[in-house]
């Protein structure tokens, strides 16, 4: 019928391979061909320079139309690091409850560049930092009421190590909320964590 729209029936063994639409469907122009893949990787979510630089390497898109168009992006604000590394902090750490440390680490995997990651974390002040250690450990003290006072250190003191948090700052805050649920922590051994 006219002014209907046909759609490709997909098949079983049909799958959407988007590099090979992209070169379908972009111009061989180098450049162009960066812009479309550019612009269809921020489409999903913030990313990085260095995360957009290699999904063009990873394209085969030469280096210079690489770069002309990443630079072109940030000019225009499409690309910013260091909102991005913001951004990341509030996220992660409200959402994950995330340390600064493991913040870092995170943005560092992303390649952003250190001055910006050293920014971005220091909006995290030590004493929020702790207030969230608090709420991560009072949200799985009732997890481990029926365990061992060592064995329920190790497992809260684990969970903030393996969320960033240095091991004293883990240790006080488990010890703290075991005090206040009761339990004795006089000669908890430190080294358990």
């Amino acid at each position: 019928m006219p002014g209907e729209k046909r759609r490709r029936a997909e098949g079983p063994g049909d799958s959407f391979d988007s590099s090979r639409a992209e070169q379908e469907l972009s111009p061989q122009d180098p450049v162009e061909r960066a812009r479309v893949i550019c612009l269809r990787l921020l489409t999903g979510t913030p990313r990085t320079r260095k995360q957009l630089a290699d999904a063009l390497e990873k394209r085969d898109i030469p280096e210079d139309a690489a770069e002309e168009v990443l630079s072109r992006f940030e000019d225009v604000g499409l690309i910013d690091d260091a909102a991005f590394a913001d951004a990341w902090v509030e996220s992660r750490h409200h959402g994950r409850g995330l340390a600064r440390r493991a913040l870092a680490r995170e943005l560092r995997t992303k390649g952003v560049d250190a001055a910006l990651i050293e920014e971005a974390v220091g909006q995290l002040d030590a004493d929020q930092e702790e207030a969230t250690a608090r709420e991560l450990v009072a949200r799985k003290l009732r997890a481990t009421s029926g365990l061992e006072r060592d064995r329920r250190l190790r497992r809260l003191a684990g969970m903030l190590a393996r969320k960033g948090y240095a091991e004293g700052m883990a240790l006080r805050v488990v010890r703290q909320a075991l005090e206040e649920e009761g339990e004795d922590t006089e000669g908890l051994d430190e080294s358990l964590c």
